[in-house]
């Protein structure tokens, strides 16, 4: 297989092209659905979580420019449990189908959501980097953990 080369040194600027753009005009919020799905697309591709380790804008950033202001902690283990996982990508997918509903079929509400939703999971995981290590976010995100389960059904699935 060919080895990919990562693109965490500069992906950080379509997170923050995202958040600038959507703050000049919501409209551009439902750009967010790319930064859900894009994840999910490679990892039924069969690829896993090479977005986490070579692609996300969110763990570049964390990654860049945390390490400048992080306190440094480990992480506390119950955190960094499946069943915690489990739970943190529960509870954001019901928040975010709740919100999608509330927003019915108007896409300026759409977009909204979609930027709340990356604006709140980021303000989040900006805290948890500067707290704890500058990418605890990456231990508990709920598009990684995602991946991980498409991963592990699809090799179990070939494993049958």
């Amino acid at each position: 297989m060919k080895k990919v080369r990562s693109h965490m040194s500069w992906t950080w600027i379509l997170m923050v092209t995202f958040f600038i753009l959507s703050i000049l005009d919501i409209r551009f919020g439902i750009l967010g659905f790319i930064c859900m799905g894009t994840p999910l697309y490679l990892a039924l591709r069969g690829k896993g979580k090479i977005h986490c380790a070579k692609y996300c804008p969110r763990g570049s950033f964390l990654g860049n420019f945390l390490k400048y202001v992080t306190i440094d902690n480990a992480l506390p283990k119950k955190i960094n449990t499946p069943k915690f996982r489990n739970g943190v990508l529960i509870f954001m997918l019901t928040v975010f189908g709740i919100s999608l509903l509330n927003a019915g079929m108007n896409f300026n509400k759409i977009a909204m959501t979609m930027f709340r939703f990356m604006l709140v999971s980021s303000i989040v995981s900006i805290l948890m980097g500067v707290f704890f290590k500058p990418r605890s976010w990456c231990q508990i995100c709920p598009m990684g953990h995602a991946t991980a389960l498409i991963k592990k059904t699809q090799t179990n699935k070939n494993k049958s």
